[in-house]
């Protein structure tokens, strides 16, 4: 069932929304500060273009510089990228056979707006 999930996940929706993190991991990754908001751009669109069997937990280890750099990212990029998620969760919920998709896009919601401190794990 994750299979088909994923297939229909990535032609409906997973490729755009993994190509917006992507171009955001460019753009974070052309200025040498920003290269850890790129490396983490990177790593939500890989969760992006594959969701159903994997989830995102939060790591123990995260310090201060995880929540200043969540503030960075909400404001530059986090807060645009969860605005693609609500509005094509919307669009996938209109059919039944979208709900799923549609929620799983509102769960990626919050990795999208506070990416560092977090990690993505496969699902048993």
């Amino acid at each position: 069932m994750r299979l088909l999930l994923n297939v229909i996940w990535l032609v409906l929706s997973g490729f755009w929304m993994a190509l917006g993190y992507t171009l955001a991991g460019v753009i974070c990754c052309i200025l040498i500060i920003t290269i850890p908001f790129g490396i983490a751009s990177f790593r939500i669109a890989n969760y992006a273009l594959w969701p159903f069997g994997r989830t995102v937990v939060d790591r123990r280890d995260a310090g201060a510089g995880s929540l200043l750099g969540n503030i960075i990212w909400l404001v530059f990029a986090g807060f645009w990228l969860a605005i693609g998620h609500v509005v094509t969760g919307i669009a996938l919920c209109v059919t039944i056979i979208g709900i799923p998709l549609g929620i799983a896009n509102f769960k990626m919601i919050p990795v999208s707006l506070l990416p560092l401190g977090r990690e993505i794990v496969r699902v048993p």
